[in-house]
């Protein structure tokens, strides 16, 4: 057993190797939605937003609270190392079998899936979070080990997508005599984005233009549901490794998928539980918009139901189906091979192997170099200690959800400003995919749009603060118009930022935010309780 475990961390320590070796340089990889700052301010609004979706909630909170006593740039290497290799140990602890080959088929597999690669592309490290700790949590699950339990649910929690995914496991998993206890902890752990969602003044219904937008996609001439069953197909082509559109990909999706449908008997046989159920309803929600009367139905839900929003991008459920497939392709792996003599069963399980890496090898160096470190311009922080010296609200312009940097090597990347102040900042939650447009949340965004249609000056009352992001020239990026009245600060060659002296905002209502801070004390000390639990039956 010590052998064991000791070969599923020597297989973690280099598949997190292989996969982040980029990280060995200096700097921040921003890529999409990940965007670590040097150090993340603790802002009301971040820690308990009340005008926009709470998305991010309670994984801001977290990144703030951390970033007191770890570096950004530390922090994001630990978080990524930590997602990995809790990922390939936990699948090699959960496959049900005494073979270590088995075990470092599922840990490897786990660890280099297209799931993992494309959400790590995309930066969703929030959602990989609840990816690595999903082996764990099942295996609290049906070990019927509540403290386990809390930790793991709560880590799924950091996003509200992975919240709902680990709440799902665990009711699934456990005896319904267990529900009362455990849906106490899962209320907890899941209160403070439930909180957020209930308080916010953002609308609770999203644009369903997004469901088509955020639809899995084809990869190949396979289509969209072939690539789901590959454990792909995301919806952002540019985050999808290149290796996917070989036409040879749908075979050895299919390979894999024989392996899987021999392991699945052994999986029931020695892990029965209803997780097989759970996962393969997981895929046919992710595969559900790519239907036209499934986009429709699902269309219509996020218009009317609040909350529905979750289910837009809904490939991302296709997690738990991640995990299945691994573990029975292992065990798959393992029939095949016991009915070989040694030596050449011995080679199949190497082969498997090589098959899984073979088959995406653009995730090694961060993507094909995708993940490369980058430092942030001293604009940057020039900006930000303005702001710092004398507080107030910064609008981020031109208005862009999104944006790509030269100094980025052109990546897109999720605006770093409303995290990189210590300000609140306001800025834009549109998001444009392709050609379509949907429309964002926050309730004071029309007001700017509608000033900058006008060509009236930006800056309202409640606004200290202009921070307009540029190439070259600051008018190709903002109209002169809308920056009357603004006093330029500061002019560098990414950044400028304008003062508006007129500014007199209100004092806000931090009352607001109390019930999310108070959701987010409960969850952080309803997994403090566990971990203490965990300590003392430890030591006995």
């Amino acid at each position: 057993m010590l052998r064991d475990r000791l070969a599923l961390h020597l297989a973690a320590g280099a598949i997190t190797a292989v996969i982040l070796a980029p990280l060995a340089l200096p700097g921040y990889v921003l890529s999409y939605d990940m965007n670590f700052v040097p150090a993340q301010p603790m802002r009301l609004d971040l820690l308990a937003p009340v005008d926009s979706a709470p998305r991010a909630v309670p994984l801001d909170a977290a990144i703030s609270l951390l970033n007191t006593v770890v570096p950004g740039w530390l922090l994001q290497r630990l978080i990524l190392a930590a997602v990995i290799w809790a990922a390939v140990v936990g699948a090699g602890r959960l496959v049900p079998t005494k073979s270590l080959p088995i075990r470092l088929i599922a840990a490897i597999g786990y660890g280099w899936t297209p799931f993992l690669a494309e959400r790590l592309l995309i930066g969703q490290w929030g959602l990989l979070v609840a990816y690595a700790a999903m082996p764990w949590l099942v295996m609290a699950a049906l070990k019927r080990n509540l403290a386990y339990l809390t930790i793991t649910a709560g880590l799924c929690a950091l996003t509200p997508s992975g919240g709902l995914m680990a709440a799902v496991v665990c009711l699934a998993l456990l005896p319904w005599r267990r529900w009362g206890a455990v849906a106490g902890i899962l209320l907890l752990v899941n209160s403070p984005w439930l909180v957020a969602a209930a308080i916010s003044d953002a609308t609770a219904r999203s644009d369903p233009a997004g469901v088509a937008a955020f639809a899995a996609r084809a990869e190949n001439w396979a289509g969209a549901t072939v690539a789901l069953l590959g454990t792909g197909g995301i919806w952002n082509q540019e985050t999808t490794p290149a290796s996917r559109s070989s036409p040879l990909i749908p075979f050895l999706t299919l390979g894999l998928l024989v392996l899987a449908i021999g392991g699945y008997q052994l999986l029931r046989a020695r892990m029965p539980s209803r997780f097989p159920a759970i996962a393969l309803a997981g895929l046919a929600v992710a595969a559900l918009s790519t239907f036209h009367f499934g986009a429709t139905a699902v269309a219509w839900l996020v218009e009317n139901l609040p909350g529905a929003g979750l289910l837009r991008d809904s490939q991302k459920f296709a997690l738990p189906y991640a995990l299945l497939l691994v573990l029975c392709v292992a065990l798959g792996a393992e029939r095949l091979a016991d009915k070989l003599p040694a030596e050449p069963g011995r080679a199949l399980l190497v082969g498997v192997m090589v098959l899984i890496v073979g088959g995406l090898p653009d995730l090694a160096f961060g993507g094909a170099g995708a993940l490369k470190p980058v430092r942030y311009p001293a604009d940057w922080e020039a900006a930000a200690q303005l702001v710092r010296a004398d507080p107030g609200q910064v609008l981020s312009l031109p208005l862009s959800e999104y944006r790509t940097y030269s100094w980025n090597r052109d990546r897109t990347v999720l605006d770093p400003a409303p995290r990189y102040f210590s300000a609140p900042v306001l800025a834009d939650d549109t998001l444009v995919v392709g050609d379509q447009v949907i429309a964002g949340e926050n309730p004071r965004l029309p007001e700017i749009r509608a000033r900058l249609a006008s060509g009236e000056p930006v800056a309202s009352g409640a606004i200290r603060w202009v921070l307009v992001q540029y190439r070259g020239d600051i008018s190709e990026a903002v109209r002169p118009e809308h920056l009357r009245g603004l006093e330029l600060i500061f002019a560098g060659p990414h950044l400028a930022l304008y003062s508006n002296l007129a500014a007199a905002a209100p004092e806000p209502d931090r009352r607001r935010h109390f019930p999310v801070i108070a959701a987010e004390i409960a969850a952080i000390l309803t997994m403090i309780v566990a971990a203490a639990a965990i300590a003392v039956s430890a030591r006995r």
